[in-house]
């Protein structure tokens, strides 16, 4: 009897005894069915301040990326998160007058085309609309965006003071996340470590680091597009979402747009606009928008998507938003 009861002890699973700080969110994402749960808001920002701060070993990392991924995201969790990227980097930046629009880009799929939505960011800032664009740079699924930017001689804002005179110049800034916060630029990288994304896309793209009036923000998922409804909801800021090319906020035209916002879907029609750009280089985009390439499914999609961003600023009616659009494109090089 002795002996079994020996045994027994030997045989015994351990009591878990954490030698770390941050094993007990590990522990609360991962405990298995019935037991696991999302963090709440307060301890996804003090885990994500930990990982930012380096006070994480690699392996927890990982493991909390892919349980987080794994559980589903949830809005509690996903606003403490984007809470403690924007503590880790001191952010929003400030600027002398309000941004009116926040433009996240974080697409980074090798099968889309050329960033055309660009152009209407540019079209947007060429009307007077303040527009802080920001996304990695890093990456090969970033190399398009990055040329298209060199190619339209767009730098690379990397402070506050960069970001400013940017906008001082032309109302549009790009900034780097690698510049807005590096630690979380790192971890998005991860992906070609892991194999998938993570949560961490969603921060970046509910980042925000220009404090700006309203955000316009694309997602390939469409079940994603509530989640960052919710997480904008609980941060207090004013963001539109649509079902985008590639993951970007971009609208070709060809089929009919939904536009989410807190105050519901708006049906766009579609443009009847047919088939895709045939432009695929990065010098053919800024040959398009010099006017001295003719594209016309390109121009559509800049002209969509600059109208439902004009829609994400001001209001006003679809085929209103279209109009001026189209309008500014016409005359975006007149003296």
């Amino acid at each position: 009897m002795n002996d079994q009861i020996a045994l027994d002890a030997k045989l015994a699973p351990l009591v878990p005894t954490d030698t770390h700080d941050f094993a007990p969110y590990v522990r609360i994402l991962g405990r298995g069915p019935g037991k696991s749960r999302s963090l709440t808001r307060a301890e996804a920002r003090h885990a994500l301040g930990m990982v930012l701060r380096g006070e994480a070993t690699r392996e927890q990392i990982g493991a909390m990326l892919m349980l987080l991924r794994y559980r589903g995201e949830a809005p509690e969790e996903m606003a403490g998160l984007v809470e403690a990227a924007r503590d880790h980097s001191g952010l929003p930046w400030v600027f002398s007058a309000p941004v009116h629009l926040d433009w996240p880009s974080y697409a980074d799929g090798r099968t889309r085309g050329l960033p055309w939505y660009l152009l209407s960011a540019l079209l947007v800032a060429k009307s007077g609309g303040r527009v802080v664009m920001h996304g990695p740079i890093s990456g090969p699924g970033r190399q398009s965006l990055v040329k298209c930017l060199g190619l339209l001689g767009i730098g690379h804002a990397r402070t506050n003071a960069e970001a400013e005179a940017s906008l001082a110049a032309s109302n549009f800034a790009f900034v780097p996340t690698e510049a807005a916060n590096a630690a979380l630029a790192e971890l998005l990288a991860l992906r070609g470590v892991l194999g998938l994304r993570s949560p961490l896309n969603t921060v970046g793209r509910l980042l925000d680091p220009a404090g700006a009036l309203v955000s316009i923000d694309g997602v390939f998922h469409p079940a994603y597009i509530e989640l960052h409804l919710a997480v904008a909801a609980l941060l207090g800021h004013s963001i539109a979402v649509l079902k985008g090319g590639g993951g970007e906020a971009e609208w070709s035209g060809v089929k009919p747009l939904t536009l989410a916002t807190s105050s519901g879907e708006r049906i766009w029609p579609s443009l009847g606009t047919e088939g895709k750009p045939v432009s695929a280089a990065p010098a053919e985009l800024v040959a398009v928008w010099r006017g001295e390439r003719s594209d016309p499914v390109a121009e559509d999609a800049v002209v969509a998507t600059a109208a439902a961003a004009l829609h994400t600023m001001t209001g006003g009616d679809a085929a209103a938003s279209v109009a001026e659009a189209r309008a500014m494109w016409v005359g975006r090089n007149d003296a």
